[in-house]
């Protein structure tokens, strides 16, 4: 594996585990010496708020302020002014503020690319650098794209997160025409995967199917738990908080297929 390779964890679709993705990927590499760097990209903040952050108005400098930084080609202040240790990760944290800059950027000469100027200049202190990115195919997730090696795809076991993909992998092409030569599909990612409903083994053969061929489909699938949501609560990755648990038994074995790619 690459050193400092950058990972967008995307889908345009809400509430199918981009979040828990990216926290639970991030701590599962940062357990086997990775160093990994998280930068939550979406204006929502879920990220930000598994890390502890319950009013994120009240952060200092966050992935917005960096944004309007590089949109006015000014420096980027010094890394420890913006980016948050946690345990150990490193986290650029985000809040509200950061959908305006998806206004902002209309505007802007090479707006796909202003997310990749940030990225670069920081990822060689990194393994990985993982962007949690909004649900939407807008301006900040064509951003991710630009500045990302990879991408991996989470997708939930209900047949219109499976319709969906057809739009979000068009969106990979085009930026690969046309943007970020380099980007790749790192693979499909069951999450919320119930092994015994009907529905769960459905959905995937028709992924795997339409898309088997000539995408990778990661062998480990999320399962669903409670812990997921009781972890969050506790502001913690569901490794840390219950490492036995199913999920986090999946999410250790999921990081270990995504350092063998």
């Amino acid at each position: 594996m690459d050193k400092n390779k950058v990972i967008a964890i995307v889908n345009q679709k809400g509430g199918i585990g981009k979040t828990v993705t990216a926290l639970n990927l991030g701590y599962a590499l940062s357990e086997t010496g990775k160093k990994v760097l998280l930068i939550d990209f979406d204006p929502q903040s879920s990220l930000t708020v598994c890390f502890g952050y319950d009013n994120t108005d009240n952060i200092q400098t966050t992935i917005y302020n960096l944004m309007a930084l590089a949109i006015e080609e000014k420096s980027l202040p010094k890394m420890e002014d913006y980016i948050v240790k946690i345990g150990n990760i490193d986290l650029i944290p985000c809040n509200l503020e950061l959908s305006a800059i998806e206004i902002a950027l209309v505007n802007v000469m090479s707006r796909e690319t202003v997310l990749r100027a940030i990225v670069d200049e920081i990822k060689a202190d990194y393994d990985y650098v993982i962007i949690d990115c909004s649900p939407s195919l807008g301006m900040l997730t064509i951003n991710a794209l630009a500045a990302c090696d990879s991408v991996i795809i989470p997708v939930t076991p209900q047949y219109l997160s499976a319709k969906g993909l057809e739009l979000l992998l068009k969106s990979i092409i085009r930026v690969k025409k046309r943007i970020n030569p380099k980007i790749e599909v790192d693979g499909i990612l069951f999450t919320m995967y119930a092994e015994r409903i009907k529905l769960s083994k459905e959905v995937l053969s028709i992924i795997q199917e339409a898309y088997g061929s000539h995408i990778h489909i990661f062998e480990n699938k999320i399962p669903t738990s409670v812990k997921v949501g009781e972890a969050n609560m506790k502001s913690k990755s569901t490794i840390e908080y219950d490492p036995k648990n199913k999920v986090s038994v999946a999410y250790r074995e999921f990081a270990k297929e995504v350092v063998s790619l």
